[in-house]
């Protein structure tokens, strides 16, 4: 099949949109499909290389860098036209998004709509708390004109299939999680080159590392971690530890700020963003993962974390039901005292303990393969042609 993906975000970006999508790219091409994204880029004119197809975007700098192009180029289209593409598969409802959407519609291909986005979490960049119940009813409308466009649409998530049906979606909605290549994590040793050189640098040798990964907004709630670690230290006085967040976004400054104001600053790191093929190397430096985002609509940093047999420690949200079983394959918190101490448990558990949970989360991961992923896209692909017939 000739497929194209419509993303406003790709690789070498990092967050769960760019990485749900290059892995549904790599795979299709991996299984013999001629796979093309359309995203968006920073040259001032339209590129094509690689199987990506760049259309110049404006970053918005008070939505953490998110780039906002036309919806619609000609000059893209043209190229568009040369693929001869079976079906267009739209990962963002924005500008890229509405450009896919349109493409669709004028080359009379089906449409696959992914929701990866809860989007009302996100009206506060726009709105800055003004308007608010205003500003979600018109996302609502905006992703339910999304819903009524597409031909198939995904769903990664129970949580996120609860929250379409909850807005008044009333079409079939696939449950379709990301599967990913576990090889990248599992193939990674705390003897690895890499890991002693990013132990070095940060003097992680004799610590116990507790890793936050992801981009640092307001929605992600890391300043929930950091007050929180504070209480532990001051509960405890644990000299092992240390905070280390790999990432970047709008809160960076202010979560550096917030740890000099509690005094904890040369506990926490701040690394900055890193190549996304860097990240298996930070998951084995560290002992712990840590999160407090109830944002997530299915959460691969967790399934990285699993897949790099790493203890998880995060606060409960529905979407994380069927991928962390409660102290068996990780630990739930709900507040600052349930933190505080399940982290020191978790922290000092006897190996025997740690190797068992770590066992346990690995295996249970394995219906997140690539396999499984695969054939389900396909499944939704297929259906996609047959109601466009």
């Amino acid at each position: 099949m000739n497929i194209g993906l419509f993303s406003d975000t790709f690789y070498p970006e990092i967050n769960g949109v760019a990485t749900s999508v290059y892995s549904l790219f790599n795979l299709l091409k991996k299984r013999g499909h001629n796979c093309y994204v359309i995203t968006t880029g920073d040259d001032k004119n339209v590129t094509f290389s690689g199987n990506v197809i760049h259309i110049p975007g404006i970053k918005l700098k008070h939505l953490y860098d998110y780039k906002a192009s036309p919806i619609f180029s000609s000059e893209a289209y043209r190229i568009i036209e040369t693929l001869h593409l079976d079906i267009i598969h739209v990962n963002t409802e924005f500008f890229i998004g509405q450009f896919g959407f349109i493409s669709a519609s004028k080359l009379g291909i089906p449409v696959v709509y992914t929701y990866h986005t809860m989007n009302e979490d996100y009206t506060y960049y726009a709105t800055k708390g003004y308007f608010d119940r205003f500003s979600k009813w018109t996302i609502r409308e905006f992703d339910r004109s999304c819903m009524l466009r597409a031909n198939e649409i995904i769903a990664p998530s129970e949580k996120t299939l609860n929250y379409l049906e909850f807005i008044g979606i009333e079409k079939y909605i696939n449950i379709v999680p990301t599967g990913f290549d576990f090889a990248r994590f599992t193939n990674v040793t705390k003897k690895d080159p890499k890991v002693k050189e990013i132990q070095k640098k940060y003097n992680l040798g004799d610590k116990k590392v507790l890793l936050c990964l992801g981009r640092m907004a307001k929605e992600k709630s890391f300043d929930a971690i950091i007050k929180f670690y504070k209480k532990y230290l001051d509960q405890y006085n644990d000299k092992e530890t240390v905070l280390l967040f790999v990432g970047n976004g709008p809160q960076k400054e202010e979560l550096e700020n917030l740890s000099e104001d509690l005094g904890i600053s040369k506990k926490c790191i701040f690394v900055g963003n890193v190549p996304l093929e860097d990240t298996p190397y930070y998951y084995k430096c560290a002992d712990v993962f840590l999160s407090a985002s109830t944002s997530e609509t299915q959460g691969l940093t967790f399934m990285e974390a699993m897949a790099s047999k790493l203890p998880i420690l995060c606060r409960f949200d529905n979407n994380l039901i069927g991928i962390i079983d409660n102290n068996t394959t990780g630990f739930f918190f709900l507040e600052a005292s349930d933190f505080i101490y399940k982290l020191h448990n978790i922290v000092y558990l006897s190996n025997k303990e740690s190797e068992k949970i770590k066992d346990n989360a690995f295996k249970s991961i394995d219906k997140f393969n690539e396999k499984n992923f695969y054939d389900n896209i396909m499944r939704v692909y297929g259906r996609a042609i047959r109601r466009n017939w």
